[in-house]
């Protein structure tokens, strides 16, 4: 006498949600829905073929029409971080901006940056810039007065 059918859908059910909760990322809820989907074709007495269809029209359905909403729900915002107090604020520049060259050295509230400059335009070392916006770790800058 062999395992009923039944058990494997509660089991797979049971696998599915366990994978979901230890995961970061939205990777199994969809075979949970097309388990619980397979479990409730045997349920009602269909035979294992119709099962297993349930469970992969399920699973495809609920992946095509919920995934799309949900990293769109679920994506990370962008969050502001203590660097982004800098903008605004002006920075000696310490070693001469050049975009071109790839160069350039800014000192604000005690910590050199890389610089590059917002119009693509060379700042000579000593001047004063405004930061603009940050970009990775790089500050865009405008020449003051600009």
């Amino acid at each position: 006498m062999g395992i009923d059918i039944g058990f494997l859908w509660i089991g797979a059910v049971i696998v599915f949600v366990v994978i979901e909760a230890v995961t970061y990322q939205l990777v199994s809820v969809w075979f949970a829905v097309g388990s619980v989907g397979g479990l409730i074709a045997y349920m009602l007495g269909f035979g294992f073929g119709v099962q297993m269809t349930v469970f992969l029209i399920l699973s495809v359905v609920t992946l095509l029409c919920l995934r799309p909403l949900s990293m769109k729900l679920l994506k990370p915002k962008g969050f502001k971080t203590n660097a982004d107090s800098l903008v605004g604020k002006e920075v000696l520049i310490t070693k001469a901006v050049s975009n071109v060259g790839a160069s350039g050295e800014g000192k604000i509230n005690g910590m050199t940056w890389t610089v590059r400059s917002e119009d693509g335009s060379d700042i000579d070392k000593g001047a004063v810039a405004v930061v603009k916006k940050i970009e990775g770790v790089k500050l865009i800058v405008e020449r003051k007065g600009d």
